[in-house]
C-alpha cells in the first residue's frame, strides 16, 4: 500500500485539454494560494471554498473563478466541480465548520474526501490530486493524524477517478499553519524542553518545491493513479529543525531532553505557547512520534535539482523581524466564524461497522425500525410510506406533534448513501438557509458506515439544546452502533 510508484494504467480517455480547467478544493489556504498563482498562465482554475466572504471577494488581477462550495453538501461538491477536467484536493478538516461539531476529524474528513470522490465522478474529472503526508514504513500504528491522512486517500479513489497523491512533511511557506507553530514555539520559549518525539526523524519541503511536484504529476497520464513521497534535501530530527530556526531568527536557545512529557502534555504547552488551538496542535503532535522520510520514487528525482534548503526556504517563509506570516485565510476568517456562530447550525457525525451484507439504505431504514423499538414507550417512530414516499416521524410522549420529521430522498439516494431530510418537527427549525439533513453512507470499500447529521438548526435555546437533545442524540447513536456491532459480530464484517 505504500509503494510510491503503484501506477495504474491510463484509460483511453485519460488524455487532457491544452487548457484544462482545474478545480482546487481548498484553494484559499497557502498552499492553494501558491497554486494558483503558478497555474494562472496554463490552466483554468475554479477555487472552491466554503467561506462565503472570500467567494464574494473579487480581489483585482486574481485569474481565478471563485465558487461558494460546502464540502459537506454532495449537492454543491456537484455543482462546484463543474466543468473541471482535473483537480486538487488541499482539505483538512481540523477547524470547526458548524457553531458544534459531533465527531473526529478523521471522521469528518472522509465525508468530505467521499463527496469530492463522488462529484468527480459524476462530473467526469479525468484526475484528482491530493496533498497527503508522509507516512513511516510501519502502518499498524499510525497516529490519528496520519491514519486518516492514509483513508482520505482512498476514500477519494473509491468511486474511479484516478488519484495522483503527493506525501510531504512540514511545508514551509508563507502562512503554513504547521511553520507557524515551529516559529513562534522557537520565538517564545527562553529555553526548549525537549520530549522524546523530538528525536524522530523527519524531511521538510519547502513550498516552492510542492509547486514544481503538482506540476509535474498534473494531467500527466503516465502519473494518474501514483503515489509519490516528495521532500526537500535534507533529513533531520525535529529537534535539529528548532535548532536550526533559531539560527535562522538569530536568538539562542538552550535545549534539553526530557523524556517524560507525554503527548497529552506537549500538546497542551505547544497551544499555550504557540496559541494555536489544541484541536489542530494534538493531532499534529501526535504523529511526530513517527520516522517520516520519503522513499525514493521518480517525480522526487526529478524535484532532487534545485530544491530549497530548509534554511533557505525558512528565510523566505518568515516575516521581517522573525515573525511567521499570517494565514491566508486571516483577511476573512473573523467573518466566517461570527457566521458560523449566527447561523448556529449542527454537525454530528458517528463511525460504525457495517454488517456483512447490508447497505447504508439499509442502515438508514434499521435505524427507524431499532429506535422504534429502543426507545419505546417514550419515544415511537412511525413510518409513513404513502404516496411514494417515506416519511418517519418521532413522537414523545405526551407531546401531540412530532418532535421531528424525516422524510426520505430517493433522487439524491443511492444504495450505498442513504439521505434524509429534516421536514419539520417541534425541535427543528427548519425555516433556515440551509437543508438540515441525516444520512447513512459506506465509505472504505463498504466496511465503514458514516451517519452523519449536517445543517441541524434546533428550535432549543442554544445553552438548552447543548445540555439535552444534544447530548440525548449521542447517547441514541452510541446505542446504535452497539446494535450494528451486534449485527457485525452475527453476520460478518468485511
Amino acid at each position: 500500500m505504500l509503494a510510491t510508484e503503484a501506477l495504474a494504467p491510463p484509460s483511453p480517455d485519460a488524455t487532457v485539454p491544452d487548457r484544462p480547467t482545474v478545480a482546487i478544493a481548498g484553494a484559499s489556504g497557502f498552499v492553494g494560494t501558491a497554486l494558483r498563482r503558478a497555474l494562472a498562465d496554463d490552466y483554468d482554475l475554479v477555487g472552491l471554498t466554503r467561506s462565503p466572504n472570500r467567494a464574494a471577494r473579487k480581489d483585482a488581477g486574481d485569474p481565478i473563478v471563485w465558487r461558494h462550495c460546502d464540502l459537506y453538501s454532495l449537492r454543491e461538491v456537484e455543482q462546484g466541480l463543474e466543468g473541471a477536467d482535473l483537480a486538487i484536493y488541499l482539505v483538512h478538516s481540523m477547524l470547526p465548520s458548524s457553531r458544534l461539531t459531533q465527531g473526529t476529524f478523521a471522521d469528518l474528513d472522509l465525508i468530505l474526501a467521499d463527496n469530492f470522490a463522488r462529484a468527480a465522478k459524476r462530473n467526469g474529472v479525468r484526475q484528482i490530486v491530493y496533498l497527503s503526508g508522509l507516512l513511516p514504513e510501519d502502518t499498524a500504528h499510525l497516529s490519528h493524524h496520519l491514519q486518516s491522512r492514509w483513508e482520505v486517500e482512498r476514500a477519494l479513489a473509491s468511486h474511479g477517478v484516478p488519484v495522483t497523491t503527493l506525501r510531504t512533511g512540514l511545508v514551509v511557506g508563507k502562512g503554513g499553519s504547521s511553520l507557524r507553530i515551529l516559529v513562534n514555539l522557537v520565538r517564545r520559549l527562553p529555553a526548549m524542553l525537549l520530549p522524546e518525539w523530538t528525536e524522530s526523524d523527519t524531511q521538510p519541503i519547502a513550498l516552492v518545491d510542492v509547486v514544481r511536484a503538482f506540476r509535474l504529476v498534473l494531467g500527466a497520464p503516465d502519473r494518474f493513479g501514483g503515489v509519490f513521497d516528495v521532500a526537500g534535501p535534507e533529513v533531520m530530527s525535529y529537534r535539529e529543525m528548532l535548532e536550526q530556526t533559531a539560527e535562522v531568527l538569530g536568538v539562542r536557545r538552550p535545549a534539553s531532553g526530557v523524556p517524560v512529557i507525554t503527548p497529552r502534555l506537549s500538546t497542551l504547552w505547544v497551544s499555550l505557547t504557540t496559541r494555536s488551538p489544541r484541536a489542530l496542535v494534538g493531532p499534529l503532535i501526535a504523529s511526530l512520534r513517527h520516522d517520516m522520510v520519503a522513499r525514493p520514487n521518480r517525480v522526487q528525482e526529478a524535484l532532487a535539482h534545485g530544491a530549497t534548503p530548509f534554511k533557505e526556504a525558512l528565510r523566505e517563509a518568515i516575516a521581517p523581524g522573525g515573525r511567521p506570516f499570517p494565514d491566508a485565510r486571516h483577511t476573512h476568517r473573523k467573518q466566517d466564524d461570527a457566521t458560523i456562530r449566527e447561523e448556529q447550525l449542527v454537525r454530528s457525525v458517528q463511525r460504525y461497522r457495517l454488517p456483512r451484507g447490508r447497505s447504508a439504505e439499509w442502515a438508514g431504514r434499521e435505524y427507524m425500525r431499532w429506535l422504534d423499538g429502543f426507545a419505546g414507550p417514550f419515544i415511537r417512530v412511525r413510518v409513513d410510506e404513502s404516496a411514494g414516499q417515506y416519511v418517519a416521524r418521532f413522537h414523545v410522549r405526551p407531546l401531540p406533534k412530532p418532535v421531528l420529521e424525516l422524510t426520505h430522498s430517493p433522487d439524491r439516494s443511492t444504495p450505498d448513501r442513504a439521505l434524509f431530510y429534516v421536514t419539520g418537527g417541534l425541535l427543528a427549525d427548519v425555516d433556515t438557509r440551509r437543508r438540515a439533513r441525516l444520512e447513512f453512507r459506506e465509505v472504505l470499500g463498504g466496511t465503514t458506515l458514516l451517519a452523519a447529521i449536517h445543517d441541524f438548526a434546533p428550535r432549543l435555546p442554544w445553552g438548552l439544546y447543548r445540555l439535552t437533545q444534544a447530548v440525548a442524540h449521542l447517547f441514541v447513536m452510541a446505542q446504535f452502533g452497539r446494535h450494528l456491532g451486534t449485527l457485525a459480530d452475527a453476520f460478518g464484517h468485511d
